[in-house]
């Protein structure tokens, strides 16, 4: 599991400074919805019909137990007490109020997480086997590719505004367990 160094810390830090003053920005109604639209996408932020939802990322299905924690935390203090995790290995929150994002991505920071690429037209969260360093039929730990990817592909200027999303799953097993054949 990649463990965040201190240009990580500032970066995702720094990203949730800008978006808490995008927000504030959008409640007092100075940033219309069409200008704050792709600017709270890049942040996992989407308008539903009935709330706004907020996607976190889980690189490669990987959480430790003060990540877990976390998440379970945000559930209860931000949204109705539980929160979805997707086909994809995200976790999705489908009732923050917009007030609050800010608050959570803060949080999701504190313990190396963020909504970061969840969302819009870009490369999403790379994915892996959920067995991935314990299946005995692996040939390979996919995790390690998948975290190149990862780093590679994040806020990277030529990934972050594509055609389409790009979702890219990694394996190193025979049975596909990511189910890499659905993915791009």
């Amino acid at each position: 599991m990649y463990r965040y160094d201190e240009f990580d810390h500032a970066f995702v830090n720094g990203r949730v400074a800008q978006f808490r003053d995008q927000v504030e920005r959008r409640l007092s109604g100075e940033l219309a919805e069409d200008a704050f639209r792709p600017l709270r996408l890049m942040n996992g932020v989407y308008l539903q019909l009935h709330a706004y939802m907020l996607r976190v990322a889980i690189p490669y299905g990987t959480l430790n137990s003060k990540q877990m924690r976390m998440l379970a935390q945000i559930a209860r203090k931000y949204d109705r007490g539980y929160g979805h995790f997707t086909t994809r290995q995200n976790i999705q929150y489908n009732w923050p109020k917009l007030a609050d994002t800010p608050d959570i991505l803060a949080d999701l920071a504190s313990v190396e997480m963020h909504a970061i690429q969840t969302s819009g037209n870009c490369i999403r969260n790379v994915t892996a086997d959920h067995f991935a360093g314990a299946a005995a039929d692996e040939a390979a730990d996919p995790r390690p590719y998948a975290e190149i990817l990862r780093q590679w592909s994040s806020v990277h200027p030529e990934f972050s505004f594509l055609p389409r999303k790009f979702k890219i799953a990694v394996t190193g097993a025979k049975d596909d367990r990511a189910a890499i054949q659905v993915h791009d």
